[in-house]
Parts: C-alpha cells; structure tokens; sequence
C-alpha cells in the first residue's frame, strides 16, 4: 500500500510544508474518530495533469462531462489517509487508500471544498447495505484548504446516546470546527508521546475556567488511584491535580496552566505510588477559547518498568566498567612482572598478554558508556591503532592509520574483532617492518547494506573469493547456494609495505600463538574469512572479512 507521502507527492500539488501538517493531522486524528464513533478518509485534490482511470468517467451509465462539476477547481479526489474508530463498528471494512474519485462522485467533499466548510447535509447512505451518515470537514492549514476528511458513521447500531457519548460527539464536533479554521493540529505543537492517552482511558471535559463539567468513569477511577475519593464534577481539575501532588518540594509552574485548559501539552504527574499521564488539549472555536479536553492514562505498570531497565542498564554498565578496571589491573601487574624478568622471551611473552588484555579491556571501558551493547567500533580501532604505534620499537618507524570506517557494531563481535586486529597489527609491525621505515594501514569497509559493493583500496570482496584447492568461480548465470549469498558484512584489510610473506607461509600451519588467534577468533567465533597474499607492489595484504547478521558460522581460513 503506498505511504501518505508517496500518493501526496505523486498525485497532488501540495508542497513539503502542507505534507508536513497532513502528517500532524493523521498522526493524531484518531481522537477525532474515537469521540465521533465514525470512519475517517483524508482526500486531497488531485493535479490537474493527472489522468484518472476510464473507468470513474464511465460508472453508473453516465460520461465525463455529466459527472464533472463545473465550479470545482480540481479534477478529482484520491484518498491518502483512513482511520477507523475503536468506540464504534466500522463504516468501511475495506481499505480505500489510494483510491481516485472524479468530482461530482462525492458531492459533500466537493460543497466542503469549495465552500470551506463543515457540510451535514444529505440522508443516510446504504451503498454497503448497511446505513452510513456522511459529514465532509475541510482541512484548512492557514487561508489555505489542504483537503477533506469524510467522515462515515455506521448507524446500523444506533441507540440513545448515553451522557458520556453525547459528550463525546460534542468534543469531536468542537474538534471538526478546529480542523476547518486551521486550529488543530495546534500551529507549533511538538509530537505527541508515542503512548499518549486514549479516549477509552479517561476523558474530562472542562469549561473556559478550568472547572471539570465532565469526567468518564474511567478518569474518575484514575483520579481515585491518585488519592481523589470523590466527583471531579465542578472542581478545578489544575488545583486538585497540584493537590494530589504536592510532596513539598518545587512543581513545575506550567502545571497548573496546563490542566485548566489554557496550553496544549502532555504532562505526568505522581501521587500516592500511582502515575498518571494527561494531555491536555484547548478547545478554540470562533476564535474564543471554549473550554478544553483532557485525556487521562494510568502509567504506573510502565513507568515502573522502565525505571526498572534503567537500572538494569546502569548496573549492567558498572559491570562493564568494573571488568574494564580488573582487566587493567591484570595489564598492570603483567606489566611489572614483565620488568623483572631477565629472560627476554620471557619479557616479550608478559608484553603480548598486555597487549590482548588491553584491546579487551579497551572495549569494556566503551561499553561502560552506552546504554546498549552497540559500539561505535571506529574509536576503540583507532586506540588499538595508536597503542600498536606506541609499543613499537624505536627502530621501527611507523605511524599506523584508518581508512574507512568500522560503523557501529555489537560487542559480541566488537570484542574479538580488537583482538583479532591487535594481533595482526603487531605482528606486522614485528616481522613486517621490522627495524626499518615503512606504512601501516587499517582499511574498514561495510558492504550488504542496502549500498553498492565496492572493493576497499582495490581488494577483493569476498563475493568473488574462492578458498584454496576450490573448483572454479561459478558463471554469472549460476545460482549461488543460499548459505553463500552475501548479507551485510564488513572487510577490514591489515596492509603493510614491510619484506612481505616468507615463501612457505601457510596460516594453518603456522606456529605463531597471535596468528593462530586471529584465526580462532575470526574464523571460528565470529564465522568470518581470512586470508593472507601478498601486497602489489611489495609487503603483506591482511583480510578479514565477517558476517554481520549475527548468524555467525565456522568460516574458512
């Protein structure tokens, strides 16, 4: 189904500041069809340059020109926006977004469009076979009409209307009169909550002083849980709100302004154990302010529950950091053990364990930061590249560096990639370019992600990689295995212009204990690929290539 957005830059001439104020409307519109018990269609008029199809011309017997209205502006209708009510049964069972209509086919909508304003008038349709009364309530932004909103409500369940529905049709009547002079959405209004009180939650209907002259059942029982016991009925529903809530301590000025009615805006308040959420919308009809809707809503359950992740987050980032300083604890004893040797294999061996305590600790000491377990990786790659460069010997010459970048990346592969990439840039920096002056570069690049792949620095991507002793790269035509098909990954290259790979290098075999972790890691935990090959124009090519869809698999090496 196309996107509000999509059908109104497509089919229409309204600009990104009209879209704008439709996107307002709708996100909050299921207000009005809940205190209307009725459907809502949204048309907008179509650009004159668009064709409609043949067959709304030619429905019902009649041509073109019978069915065009002479005084209207506009070509036609199409529908970007439907809602249905969830206090009454629906008009419409189906879904009409996208649907054109010549003029003339809804002759409400037209009279609202050029008249500019609410049209009632007509008797029950039963197109359906069931009764439906049709309203049409002009969407004005400013001096300017945007579209129409039809409203449609069933009457096959029609009774006498009860106080609290007849209060209900009277706020959704004051709101339609809002829409039609550009009223509501409120001109400036930040968003509303993403949970934000319901109609069936709790409804208080106040007058131009603040004073409740209807409360639903629902927001007195909200009301009693905060420690009000009797009718909201007559009272100041600001000043008994301040009451409930006055803990001795500074409360916010704007709150008593708020719930009399005079400023649009969403609020909490806590009493007594319980927390409520309120919004507070003014009723502006004429120009003279009414009166106000108040929408209630018991949090507690939620609020709870969120301070309750907040604490497991706060402890679960303490953890990180309290590992972060054990880890570095361990470094430093490792370090002076490591000074008091005589033996220097000894003395290398307490450095390398540094060294990958380090990278680890590196990486705890990031996550003690965040509130989840994503890591902007491009920082601790460029500290696990400097402290490469620091520990270096002086002979060595060296000033490591990134290209590209690491993006964000969860720890369950953040962890091991700094270990991996630790391993490989010392073991560069020593056997590489050993005692002499050289480059030493990092290159980060993310591919699968909905961009185009490219190879970093001229290597191959592992899409076109074939392992040693393998048939032949399949034909373009040839469907690759579905556990072959590249997701969203992320090649790093270890690049070196150092003496290069000895002739009889093999990986698999090969005795180093920083080698045969990076394999480890890379190809067994983190289901990635290595390989090692020689660097055009002289020095060694490290890529490490890893899968990021969290569906890690043995590699191969």
């Amino acid at each position: 189904m196309p996107t509000l957005t999509d059908l109104v830059r497509d089919h229409t001439d309204l600009t990104e500041t009209d879209l704008e104020w439709l996107h307002a409307l709708v996100s909050d519109w299921q207000l009005l069809a809940d205190l209307s018990f009725a459907d809502l269609l949204l048309w907008v008029p179509l650009r004159s340059a668009d064709a409609l199809p043949a067959e709304a011309a030619s429905r019902g017997g009649r041509g073109q020109r019978g069915l065009l209205d002479t005084g209207a502006a506009v070509p036609g209708w199409v529908a970007i926006a439907q809602m249905r009510p969830t206090t009454g049964p629906t008009a419409y069972p189906v879904d009409l977004v996208g649907k054109v209509v010549r003029t003339g086919r809804r002759k409400l909508i037209d009279i609202a469009w050029r008249e500019r304003r609410i049209v009632r008038e007509g008797d029950p349709e039963w197109g359906s076979g069931i009764p439906v009364r049709e309203e049409s309530i002009p969407v004005r932004r400013g001096a300017k009409v945007l579209g129409v909103i039809q409203r449609s409500t069933n009457l096959s369940s029609a009774r006498t209307p009860s106080r609290l529905e007849l209060t209900y049709l009277q706020s959704a009547s004051d709101l339609a009169t809002m829409i039609s002079e550009g009223r509501f959405p409120v001109p400036g209004e930040e968003p509303n909550m993403v949970r934000s009180p319901r109609v069936g939650d709790g409804l208080m209907r106040l007058d131009r002083a603040g004073k409740v002259t209807y409360a639903s059942p629902n927001a007195q029982s909200a009301y009693r849980r905060l420690g009000y016991p009797t009718d909201l009925v007559g009272e100041a529903l600001g000043q008994v709100t301040a009451d409930l809530c006055d803990t001795g301590e500074p409360m916010e000025e704007a709150l008593s302004v708020v719930l009399s009615g005079r400023a649009p805006r969403e609020v909490e308040v806590e009493s007594r154990g319980s927390i409520m959420q309120l919004r507070t919308i003014p009723l502006v009809v004429g120009g003279t302010r009414i009166g106000a809707i108040v929408l209630c809503r018991d949090v507690t359950e939620l609020r709870w529950r969120d301070r309750e992740l907040l604490t497991k987050d706060a402890t679960i980032r303490e953890i990180h950091h309290r590992v972060k300083n054990n880890l570095q604890t361990v470094a430093a004893l490792l370090r002076l053990q490591a000074r008091r040797l005589r033996i220097p294999e000894g003395r290398a061996a307490l450095d390398e364990a540094v060294r990958r305590v380090g990278s680890i600790a590196i990486v705890h000491e990031t996550l003690s930061h965040t509130p989840d377990e994503l890591i902007d990786f491009d920082d601790i790659a460029d500290r696990v590249i400097t402290m490469a460069g620091e520990v270096s010997t002086p002979e060595t010459k060296v000033a490591p560096k990134r290209t590209g970048s690491f993006g964000v990346l969860p720890a369950e592969i953040a962890t091991p990639l700094a270990m991996a990439l630790t391993e490989l840039l010392q073991n560069a920096l020593e056997h590489g370019l050993a005692n002499r002056f050289g480059t030493l570069e990092v290159v980060a690049h993310r591919y699968g992600e909905g961009e185009e792949r490219r190879e970093p620095s001229g290597v191959a991507v592992w899409g076109e990689w074939t392992a040693p002793g393998a048939d032949e790269p399949r034909a373009p035509h040839e469907e690759e295995p579905a556990e072959d098909r590249p997701g969203p990954r992320l090649v790093t290259v270890v690049a070196d212009d150092g003496v290069g790979l000895p002739a009889d290098f093999d990986v698999e075999s090969t005795t180093s204990l920083g080698l045969q972790i990076v394999r480890t890691l890379i190809v067994g935990e983190l289901g990635g690929r290595l390989d090692f090959r020689p660097r055009p124009g002289g020095g060694t090519e490290v890529v490490v290539d890893i899968p990021l869809d969290h569906n890690h698999r043995p590699g191969r090496a």
